[in-house]
């Protein structure tokens, strides 16, 4: 059973999920000849700020305090 794992910067549309998970699909399908029920995709979302690139975050979180 081919599972694919997604981490991403929250923020997509719905449409936009639901469109990656049908084309990941497609693809592992195509690939692998794996019955298309046994593909399983899951889409993980982290906020911007819990994302870092290069030692420092790709959003920076609002200050608390402000």
């Amino acid at each position: 059973m081919p599972f694919i794992d997604v981490t991403m910067i929250e923020g997509r549309s719905n449409a936009v999920k639901e469109k990656l998970i049908e084309k990941l699909t497609e693809a592992v399908v195509e690939t692998t000849g794996a019955p298309i029920e046994s593909v399983r995709v899951v889409l993980r979302e982290v906020p911007g700020h819990h994302w870092g690139i290069a030692g420092k975050p790709k959003f920076p979180a609002p200050d608390a305090g402000s």
